[in-house]
């Protein structure tokens, strides 16, 4: 049965906090994950590079704008060949809405030609709580050090249209380049928006 999308949307939406568990220019919070294949995943594994912590679920429509033009892949892909690390995070608990086996995540991945460089699974929450994840999609941005140094929204327009991801600014990209380049990010925090998360 489909859900009126406007009903949909006023209990999904849900505006983010600008608090984090952990502080911009602070660790980021270890974590051990497994993804979609059965890997193991530390973030300590990735000590040197860059690391994009995209929190997701594919049936939030907030996600689904990102992924329908296909924006959210060609920014994994860009991100990824430039030799960061891009992981995305399934915080859904079993039996909630955005919860994925690993055949549906790998389906998924195969079926919109993700470019992350993994799907990890949280069903616990633990993860997500510890770098309050509020909001699917919520980003992060760690760099080479393990600081983290980005948090919030993926952009600027708080929407679900496709069309507003080419008007918007991308703060995560914004941030990318920032760091890359030695520079102070002007948005080291932004309010994330989206579904929350179903814990």
């Amino acid at each position: 049965m489909k859900m009126n999308l406007l009903k949909y949307l006023s209990l999904a939406l849900f505006i983010g906090s600008t608090a984090v568990a952990a502080e911009l220019g602070s660790k980021a919070p270890a974590f051990t994950l497994t993804d979609s294949t059965g890997q193991t995943h530390s973030l300590a594994d990735f000590e040197g590079q860059f690391v994009v912590l995209e929190w997701t679920n594919h049936e939030c429509p907030f996600v689904v704008k990102h992924y329908k033009g296909g924006h959210m892949q060609a920014l994994q892909k860009s991100f990824t060949e430039d030799g960061a690390v891009w992981l995305q995070i399934v915080s859904s608990a079993e039996g909630k809405q955005g919860y994925v086996t690993a055949q549906e995540a790998e389906d998924l991945r195969t079926s919109k030609e993700m470019h992350s460089t993994a799907m990890l699974f949280d069903p616990s929450g633990e993860v997500g709580r510890s770098y309050d994840a509020r909001v699917t999609p919520h980003m992060y941005l760690i760099d080479p050090e393990g600081t983290l140094v980005y948090q919030g929204a993926i952009d600027s327009i708080r929407s679900t249209r496709v069309k507003d991801v080419a008007l918007a600014e991308n703060y995560l990209l914004s941030a990318y380049e920032s760091a890359k380049a030695g520079e102070s990010i002007e948005n080291g925090t932004t309010n994330a928006y989206g579904c929350s998360i179903k814990y």
